[in-house]
């Protein structure tokens, strides 16, 4: 009895070792493909997810407070660097906009008539760069990754990035945009509020997203993606925390600067009545500011690892 035991134990251990040797050796054959390069470029719409404008209840991070009448093109251009059919890293540069407003909120009586009243709003040019790997997992259960001629592969990707952006908003007297971060607008930088550290333009991001890809033909590929980026900054919109005592405009800047700082700062009401008030809530310093694009994604195989291969070669005949 024993000895059956052991005979059908190693039986199952010889089993395992064969799978895991089987799937070793398939995966050994696609990652000693051939690396390649694949270039190209993007473009497709971008929204701001942040303090200013959203939609009914309360303001959330994510999706349900989206504005597609803030939607902005982004364009950018990328180059990828293949290991092989399943692994990427893609380094990738894009510019574009990011916007938002109170004023197009439709306000119906509820937690979104404070950000209606606090008619503020921004825009910024931003630029980017990005690291990301990309993964294909769907290559592991294909036949012939090689043969990619008229073939879908969703991936996913993430990755570390910078970003540059500089907050302008509309001066309620003039009309003109002015830049905000040098009107401290919630008094970072004064001494009276030493925890509110002027924010710097150029800050880290992470996106991460998901994507499908098809192949028109060995060397010309055509993707859809949706990336969100996280950031760590509340201050893309210059939006984050309380209203401060315009006084303090003045006590720290000139006054010519104080003046447009303090009506930039509070659009509430009338400058000599104010809806809100210092110490009111402006901001939602629990969330940061983030962002997303969905780009349509055109890429072209510079180096492919076989050059004589063709998925519409006549099959080799035996």
């Amino acid at each position: 009895m024993k000895q059956e035991l052991r005979t059908s134990v190693w039986k199952r251990c010889a089993l395992i070792m064969l799978s895991f040797a089987f799937s070793f050796s398939s995966i050994s054959q696609m990652t000693e493909k051939a690396s390649f390069m694949e270039a190209g470029i993007t473009i497709g719409p971008s929204n701001f997810l942040g303090d200013l404008g959203g939609n009914l209840g309360k303001g959330t991070p994510f999706l349900k407070d989206n504005n597609f009448q803030m939607t902005k093109l982004t364009f950018g251009g990328f180059l990828s660097y293949h290991v092989n059919e399943w692994f990427a890293a893609r380094l990738a540069v894009n510019i574009g906009t990011l916007e938002g407003d109170d004023a197009i909120i439709n306000g119906k009586g509820g937690y979104e008539e404070a950000r209606k009243i606090r008619n503020s709003n921004f825009k910024s040019k931003l630029m980017e760069v990005l690291l990301m790997a990309e993964i294909y997992p769907t290559v592991f259960l294909e036949y012939d990754p090689s043969d990619i001629f008229q073939k879908f592969r969703p991936y996913g990707v993430i990755g570390v990035g910078g970003f540059h952006f500089n907050p302008r908003g509309t001066d309620p007297v003039t009309g003109q945009w002015v830049d905000l971060r040098p009107l401290h607008t919630e008094g970072q930088g004064f001494p009276e509020y030493p925890d509110r550290k002027e924010y710097k333009l150029t800050q880290v991001n992470i996106p991460m997203g998901v994507g499908l890809k098809y192949f028109l033909s060995e060397n010309v590929n055509i993707s859809f993606e949706i990336v969100h980026r996280k950031t760590f900054t509340d201050y893309i919109d210059d939006v984050s925390t309380n209203y401060i005592d315009p006084a303090l405009f003045y006590a720290n800047m000139s006054s010519q600067q104080a003046a447009l700082a303090a009506r930039m700062a509070n659009k509430t009401g009338t400058p000599t009545s104010r809806i809100f008030n210092a110490g009111d809530k402006r901001g939602n310093p629990n969330y940061n500011d983030s962002y997303y694009s969905a780009g349509i994604k055109l890429g072209f195989r510079l180096n492919s690892g076989n050059p004589y291969r063709s998925s519409t070669s006549c099959p080799i005949r035996f």
